[in-house]
């Protein structure tokens, strides 16, 4: 039975669902989730969640993520990339890198964004991309995501149409896209996003991922379940509690543990989730305090055997 999280490098051209259903045809595995779609000319980070390991997706795929991403000011297109038609195209636009780090300072913090027409979100049942590919042009509602830092990597401002290049670090749901977009609105000309990069998801950096070619060359040598990282430590997030090995018994079983039951844990909220763990480093899952009861109540259980 393989268990655990499986950081990928996905490749340029390949669909998030491309790469799990290469993974699942190498491991022979039906239970594999990613935790976060990335376009296909996207490449980058892709955590993948195996065996009971796709009880945390939620859980991974909502911490914060970071990008490299190239943008190109002086034209729009309705993809908001390069892959798009052009919508519009202007001869020449000049800014200044003093400009560009005011604006890119402004967006730091909570934001709104409107996703683009090409995207998953669904209106009335439908997927944009569905409708746009139609010639149809909805109104969408804005979203609200949070931007907790960007930084100018580079620049190449003495061209016709400048580009940039910036990383950022923002939440679940951002559009990179939009953002670009939005970025030379602020500047007041059109822009698009010419490159992107996802460096950093679920806490897994480029340096935790494999190839896809590594992935085979790893299973077929019998290697591979080494380097799967357990469900608790991509959780690392939430607070660790330790109980005894009687209360940690009950943990397994999906019984409510006493606060008072707590024989060790890192600071945690009221209602906050955490991790609940033996006195000898068991994981017996995710659980939440509950002050009205006093008890910690399971959200998810990770039995040694099963679920």
């Amino acid at each position: 039975m393989m268990d655990g999280i499986l950081a990928v490098w996905k490749p340029a051209g390949w669909t998030s669902h491309d790469v799990v259903a290469k993974v699942r045809g190498i491991l022979k595995v039906k239970r594999i989730g990613h935790t976060g779609t990335l376009d296909p000319q996207v490449t980058g980070v892709l955590p993948l969640c195996i065996g009971r390991a796709t009880r945390v997706v939620e859980y991974v795929q909502d911490r914060p993520k970071s990008y490299e991403a190239v943008m190109q000011f002086g034209l729009a297109t309705d993809t908001e990339d390069l892959t798009g038609t052009i919508t519009e195209q202007l001869p020449e636009v000049k800014v200044t890198e003093a400009q560009i780090r005011a604006v890119l300072a402004s967006f730091v913090g909570e934001i709104e964004q409107v996703p683009p027409m090409f995207s998953a979100v669904r209106v009335d049942g439908k997927r944009l991309y569905e409708l746009a590919r139609e010639g149809q042009v909805v109104e969408r509602k804005p979203r609200k995501v949070t931007i907790y830092g960007m930084e100018l990597l580079d620049t190449q401002l003495d061209q016709p149409h400048p580009v940039i290049r910036f990383s950022v670090v923002c939440s679940k749901g951002t559009y990179i896209r939009t953002l670009c977009v939005d970025i030379g609105a602020a500047l007041r000309v059109p822009s698009v996003m010419a490159k992107l990069t996802r460096t950093m998801s679920g806490g897994f950096t480029e340096a935790n991922c494999l190839t896809l070619e590594d992935v085979a060359r790893l299973k077929a040598a019998g290697e591979l379940a080494d380097k799967l990282t357990p469900p608790d430590e991509a959780l690392d997030h939430f607070p660790r509690i330790t109980v005894s090995e009687a209360d940690v018994v009950r943990a397994f079983q999906g019984k409510r543990i006493p606060l008072r039951a707590i024989l060790a844990h890192e600071p945690y909220e009221p209602e906050s989730l955490v991790r609940i763990y033996g006195e000898d480093g068991a994981f017996a899952g995710v659980f939440q305090p509950d002050a009205d009861s006093g008890t910690l109540k399971a959200v998810k259980v990770f039995t040694p055997t099963g679920d």
